[in-house]
């Protein structure tokens, strides 16, 4: 078994997924910087196969997880795949993947795609081999440095962690918990006990007076038994008779009356109360379509924006990359540019010096021509012309010649130093020119800049103005929703008042409104219900009071009155009765001085000029406490008196009152009219507030659009104009350089121009020094030696100017060709993309970007927040119709049918009574009937009353029964056939027994078994206790036994191996290990701090064992040296022995070595290397190790090289030579 494969994916620095790929199954090795992501690849594998990393809080989960730019990584993964042809894991497989997945909430494993508990996967790893209490097959960063600082007492807790002792502490410590709870125990029994036999004694002596007043307690209560039983039996009987005798009485009438009653009730609030869930039902549905509606625009305006978003991401990832591009191209390009500047430069230098060698060797063979023309000329002028001055005139026409040439260049210099000017002075018109188009520019971008912050804030501030319109458009539709409602409840409640009032005063009241509005008649105050108000407990007695006055009509005088009762018998509208203000004087009253008499009128609240009014139908009622002080009022000072019920006591002593059905209180009505209206005005002022605001808004968003479209064609327009004044720089340049070349050219043909002028003069000044001359016909000597050395000479020169003309036209061609390239290639790429690095249009899209996202971010907040109001407007639309469908509707047709039975019972009724012929004898019947009923009432008045009496006795008996409490099986019959007479002479004589023995103790005997009882059951605990605590002793021994096998076993074969291994990594030397025992104490803090606290006793027991040295000898000579003498070096190299001997002892079927040979030296580096590369080969083990050293990678037969970009690492397999080469410049950097 061995790890064939690791894939990771967003695990630390290991953001994408990769693969490595498959390892060795002997010796792999893993190299990269520090700081590139070795130790996280370690770390990922332990985080698979190690359980360290369980039960982690969220931070710690979230710092497992990938930190980078771009997207966050939400949930991380880490799979191993084992070679399983061993079948060393207990699974019918060759191939096992084990991933482990976490994220933020969720931490899961996975065995070939199906989940598993992380229990299931370490006792699936530990049957492999991976030992728990030996987690050393790995072998992290530090490790290596503890091992070397731990004293020889912690070596020894590492051994005993080792060899599995833990298992015995915990039985042992558990164990003497157990002992001590089970002393304690002990103790507290034996306290028991002793108080308990202290008791007994006392008992025993109060035992024999106790029987003998409990027999004669049984006698009582078995008399009092059978006479509280022989009374419950007559109570009973009793009312046996009595509930018959009412059942025959009140049955049918009283059931079918309460019964026909409820039911018409019960339908009129059940009607109501279907109206009110429909009507609500109805105003949630139309509200769920609206939020629908809301819903689907909202969804449609979040979908325009995650694919305006897209856009703009792609758009700016393409900006971005592209500026990245251009950046590397410039940096790319400027070097080229360098070069070919330099390479120009020489190329220059060369043409300038190959120029100026060619001018020389052209002035040089001019020359010699002309020295060589003069002699030729002179050798010939004797034959060419007949005498001296035939040769003069022709030598005249000669200069003449020239001179003409001569002044025609004269006039092509001039020209040309004109044009050489010109140039000049338009190259420096240029460079003006391109600085003030790149100063616009800049200003243009600057205010561009300006613009698109105002556009980002425009944005906002209509996001703002949108978010308070849909905001005030709830406003609106809920106040016009609650305004509705109100209107509704106002109406509803009007119509129940209009069938409260009798019809002909209804209609005189809509008649009064009426003829008051078409005639336009003022001073109608109107009735006396809408003027007044007061605290609803008083609507009883108010509306009792007054009756049809309530409906009396306030005017401000007779005149008016008048006036209307002429319209309203004309029209015959109706009954009305009119107060008039002028006519009408409130009654002066004297009320009681009592605090159970409150004058009604003083409960009253109406406005102050319509106390006439009011004092005519209310001054002379007070309201009293009960019906007594009303009847004491009204009889001794004369007044009307009514009870807040409705009760009602005349001044004359007559008695009106009984139940008043509240729910059709007119005043009631009236007050939820008047509140209604109140509330109705209120909501339609901020209605219309709202109404004026949401204008208002709409007025502020217009205005808003309006202003953000003028930013727009103003950000339009100057785009445009950046975008000219570049494209001018650009063709100003282009012209610049064309006016460049120009004027190069000019400055060449004036060079030659001037070449030309100094040969003309030249030519001039030799034939006008001929002319004054001799007309000879030979040469000097000296002339004829010039001739002879000239001709050589000229064709030398010809030869090196064709040589050198050669090379400057190479120089040339070489020179335009880089010119070219510089100025029609390379500068103008390099002025694009300098244009494109600096392009505003990412900063711009930038902030669109940053825009869109807080739209999307609020478009799918209100999706969220529409979702979840439309699911609670379902939710209560669903409950509301259940109700109304099921309940409501069940319990009307229950009480429908209820109530046709009773029409159909009334009905048959009706038709036995239309049989009769005789109506007298019908009228008879009815009178008789009624009479039978009252009859009857009364006889059940009296039958209730004693059931009453009889119900009291019986629950009385009965009480007094269960006081008794439990009674002897004889206390039933032994005085059931005596009378009560005899029963209570024989309960008196027992009664006058029993107190003689009132100073015993009534619980004696019962305390006395329970007390031997409990001290029996603890004596016998005591004996459980006693037995088990000698087990627990005896399996302690036995643990403490095991223990120290344990420990001298694991210490055998970690020692033995110890010494192998040292002296495999070390040539020559020899090291073993040596257990410190108790009687050793002397030498035990040889290895440790002064100032160290000396080992615990582990509970009490004194320890066998106390520590393990270690003795070394590098050399093989001399004495041995313990840890403390031992260099940093050295400690390592004992660190590695014992970590490989542990590893011998528990061996895994791979391991994992993070930086091993870190602290080693060049010697010990190869003996560890060699020694992983013989158990590799022998034990067929698999080993994955880092290093930066070559000793392990030399021995390694695959390598990875791990790399750190852009905060992302990567594993790829690496060749040794670029491992070598890598570990090699690490450690000449680290130099």
């Amino acid at each position: 078994m061995y790890i064939k494969q690791v894939v990771i994916e967003g695990f630390k620095s290991y953001r994408e997924q990769i693969a490595t790929e498959t390892f060795s199954p002997k010796v792999n090795c893993v190299v990269g910087a520090n700081g590139s992501g070795k130790s996280n690849f370690f770390h990922a594998i332990r985080f698979v196969i190690n359980d360290l990393s369980h039960n982690l809080r969220n931070e710690e989960r979230q710092a497992l997880l990938h930190e980078g730019a771009g997207h966050q990584v939400l949930s991380a993964f880490v799979e191993i795949v084992f070679d399983n042809t061993d079948n060393r894991i207990p699974v019918d497989k060759e191939e096992v993947r084990l991933r482990r997945t976490i994220g933020v909430k969720k931490d899961e494993y996975f065995l070939d795609g199906k989940h598993i508990t992380k229990t299931e996967v370490m006792n699936l790893l530990e049957s492999a081999g991976f030992s728990r209490s030996n987690p050393y097959y790995v072998v992290q960063q530090g490790k290596i440095s503890s091992l070397t600082l731990m004293k020889d007492s912690q070596r020894l807790d590492l051994l005993k962690e080792i060899g599995g002792t833990r298992v015995y502490e915990e039985r042992r410590r558990e164990s003497l918990k157990i002992m001590q709870e089970t002393g304690n125990k002990r103790k507290q029994i034996i306290q028991v006990v002793q108080y308990l036999d202290d008791r007994l004694r006392e008992l025993d002596e109060e035992k024999e007076e106790l029987k003998k007043y409990q027999q004669l307690d049984r006698q009582r209560k078995s008399l009092e038994y059978a006479i509280y039983d022989k009374e419950l039996h007559d109570a009973k009987q009793q009312l046996v008779k009595i509930e018959e005798e009412r059942y025959k009485v009140s049955e049918k009438s009283a059931t079918m009356y309460n019964s026909v009653s409820d039911a018409r009730a019960k339908c009129k609030e059940l009607d109501k109360s279907l109206k009110d869930v429909t009507k609500e039902a109805q105003i949630l549905s139309r509200e769920k379509e609206a939020i629908e509606k809301q819903k689907t625009e909202a969804i449609k305006k979040r979908a325009k924006l995650e694919l305006d978003n897209k856009d703009l991401h792609e758009k700016i990832k393409g900006n971005k990359k592209a500026k990245e591009d251009a950046a590397v191209q410039l940096e790319l390009l400027d070097k080229e540019i360098q070069g070919s500047n330099a390479e120009l430069t020489r190329i220059t230098q060369l043409y300038d010096e190959h120029v100026r060698v060619e001018d020389n060797l052209t002035r040089e063979i001019m020359e010699c021509e002309k020295q060589l023309s003069i002699l030729y000329q002179k050798q010939g002028r004797a034959t060419q012309f007949a005498n001296k001055a035939a040769r003069d005139q022709w030598l005249k026409k000669e200069i003449k010649d020239y001179q003409q040439v001569l002044s025609s260049n004269l006039v092509q210099e001039q020209k040309l130093r004109d044009e050489l000017k010109q140039l000049e002075k338009d190259i420096l018109e240029h460079d003006a020119y391109i600085k003030g188009r790149k100063s616009e520019a800049a200003e243009l971008e600057s205010l561009i800049s300006g613009y698109i912050q105002g556009y980002n804030q425009f944005k906002l501030n209509r996001d703002e103005l949108h978010d308070k319109r849909k905001s005030l458009w709830g406003r609106e539709s809920e106040l016009s929703a609650e305004i509705d409602r109100l209107k509704s409840e106002v109406a509803k409640a009007e119509k129940s008042l209009d069938h409260a009032t009798p019809g002909d005063i209804r209609r005189g009241l809509n008649s009064v409104r009426r003829i008051c509005d078409q005639h336009g008649i003022g001073g109608v105050h109107g009735p006396v219900i809408e003027l007044l108000d007061c605290e609803e407990k008083f609507f009883t007695a108010v509306e009792t009071t007054a009756g049809n006055s309530l409906f009396h009509v306030v005017v401000e005088n007779d005149d008016i009155s008048t006036k209307i009762i002429g319209h309203l018998n004309a029209q015959k509208g109706g009954r009305v009765t009119f107060v008039p203000l002028n006519r009408v004087k409130a009654p002066q009253v004297t009320y009681p001085q009592n605090s159970d008499v409150i004058p009604l009128l003083k409960k009253l609240k109406f406005l102050e000029k319509y106390t006439s009014a009011f004092g005519q139908i209310f001054s002379k009622t007070v309201i009293c406490r009960d019906l007594d002080v009303a009847t004491r009022v009204a009889r001794t000072d004369g007044l009307d008196c009514i009870t807040l019920e409705g009760d009602q006591v005349n001044k004359k002593g007559g008695m009106t009152g009984g139940y008043y059905d509240y729910r059709r209180s007119k005043l009631k009505f009236m007050s939820i009219i008047r509140q209604n209206m109140k509330s109705i005005k209120m909501k339609e002022d901020e209605l219309n507030k709202v109404r004026d605001e949401l204008q208002k808004t709409d007025q502020e968003i217009s205005e808003l659009m309006a202003e953000k479209q003028k930013n727009e064609a103003k950000l339009a327009h100057e785009k445009s104009e950046l975008e000219q004044l570049r494209q001018d720089v650009v063709n100003s340049e282009k012209q610049k350089l064309s006016i460049s070349k120009s004027l190069e050219k000019k400055e060449k043909s004036l060079d030659s121009i001037l070449t030309q002028i100094e040969h003309n003069r030249a030519n001039i000044a030799n034939k006008e020094k001929e002319m004054g001359t001799e007309l000879v016909d030979h040469l000097t000597p000296e002339e004829k030696e010039s001739l002879s050395r000239l001709n050589p000479k000229i064709t030398n020169l010809k030869e090196q100017l064709i040589t050198c003309r050669s090379n400057r036209m190479e120089a040339e061609t070489r020179k335009a060709e880089l010119e070219m390239n510089l100025s029609t290639n390379l500068v103008r790429r390099k002025e694009e993309l300098e244009a494109v690095k600096q392009s505003a249009e990412t900063d711009m899209l930038q902030g669109e970007a940053e825009l869109n996202r807080q739209e999307l971010a609020d478009g799918n907040l209100l999706v969220g927040q529409l979702t979840q109001q439309l699911k609670l407007e379902s939710t209560m639309l669903y409950i509301k119709m259940l109700i109304s469908s099921t309940g409501v509707i069940e319990d009307i047709d229950q009480r429908n049918k209820k109530l046709e039975d009773f029409i159909t019972e009334k009905e048959n009724l009706k038709v036995v009574f239309n049989g009769l012929n005789v109506w007298y004898f019908t009228i008879r019947l009815q009178d008789e009937y009624q009479s039978t009923l009252q009859d009857e009432e009364k006889e059940l008045e009296q039958l209730l009353s004693k059931k009453n009496i009889y119900l009291s006795k019986q629950e009385e008996y009965s009480k007094k029964i269960r006081e008794l409490g439990p009674l002897s099986s004889d206390a039933f019959e032994t005085y059931k056939r005596r009378s009560i007479k005899e029963l209570y002479k024989l309960l008196h004589k027992c009664n006058e027994q029993l107190q003689q023995f009132s100073h015993v103790n009534k619980k004696a005997l019962d305390q006395y078994v329970n007390f031997t009882e409990q001290r029996e059951e603890l004596q016998r605990r005591q004996a459980e206790l006693d037995a088990g605590d000698d087990k627990i002793k005896e399996l302690i021994s036995v643990l403490d036994m095991r223990k120290d096998e344990s420990i001298e076993r694991t210490f055998k074969g970690v020692a033995k191996h110890f010494r192998e291994v040292f002296s495999e990594l070390v040539q020559g030397g020899h090291g073993f290990l040596v257990m410190m025992k108790k009687k050793d104490n002397d030498d035990f803090d040889n290895d440790q701090d002064d100032d160290e606290p000396r080992p615990a006793e582990t509970e009490g027991r004194v320890e066998k064992y106390i520590g393990v040295k270690v003795k070394v000898s590098f050399t093989g000579q001399g004495e041995t040296q313990s840890m403390k003498q031992l260099s940093g070096g050295q400690k390592t190299v004992v660190a590695l022995a014992l970590i490989f001997a542990i590893q011998r002892c528990d061996p895994a079927p791979f391991y994992l070595f993070d930086e091993i040979d870190a602290a080693l030296d060049p010697q010990y580096r190869t003996a560890v290397g060699h020694m992983v590369r013989r158990l590799a080969d022998m034990a067929s083990t698999q080993f994955i190790t880092t290093t930066f050293r070559p000793e392990l990678v030399k021995v390694a037969d695959k390598i990875y090289g791990v790399e750190h970009k852009n905060r992302v690492s990567r594993v790829n397999v690496v060749s040794i030579e670029e491992a070598l080469d890598f570990v090699e410049r690490d450690q000449s950097h680290n130099e």
